[in-house]
């Protein structure tokens, strides 16, 4: 994520990750991350709070393994790059949302442990895979969503409202 526009929280999982697959198989997840701030007033010496939440999209491998992996309630952390998108619901009005799209996403260690289980990649045939990196992931991940509306991201006009995505793979 060179280009400047990289973001990393710190919160918890709002609701369970929702797996889902492209036409052409591509896995994508989609969950919701609840960050909270809190301060003391320098005028009354309360403390007081804010929540700001944000919807998290993953990819391919991260997207299987998030969904595995995490629950309502977890603790995470996410490193992705924020994009936006644009559609026109089915009443022609223009909605917009900024969503980040995880490059990485693991448990927050601050008050909870974790076992960590390496899974294998695909194509691999067994044995130690060597490297840390690469790979046939390359980078990249993101883009664009379709599917059963729900709250966070209502259908638009080019995309299908059933659970089938209207794209063959995300675009980079």
């Amino acid at each position: 994520m060179s280009n400047g526009n990289s973001v990393t929280i710190a919160g918890n999982v709002t609701r369970d990750p929702e797996l889902r697959f492209t036409a052409s198989g591509q896995a994508t997840a989609t969950f919701g991350v609840a960050v909270n701030r809190r301060w003391q007033n320098r005028q009354s010496s309360e403390w007081e709070e804010a929540t700001s939440y944000f919807n998290v999209v993953c990819w391919r491998e991260l997207a299987e393994n998030v969904a595995e992996s995490l629950h309502k309630g977890s603790r995470v952390l996410v490193t992705g790059r924020l994009e936006q998108r644009s559609w026109e619901d089915q009443a022609g009005a223009k909605k917009s949302i900024v969503e980040i799209v995880a490059e990485e996403v693991g448990p927050s260690l601050r008050w909870a442990s974790a076992q960590v289980t390496r899974n294998e990649r695909r194509g691999e045939t067994g044995g130690d895979s060597g490297g840390s990196g690469g790979g046939p992931r390359g980078g990249g991940e993101g883009g664009p969503r379709s599917g059963g509306g729900g709250a966070s991201r209502p259908p638009s006009n080019n995309e299908p409202a059933s659970g089938d995505y209207g794209y063959d793979e995300e675009p980079f």
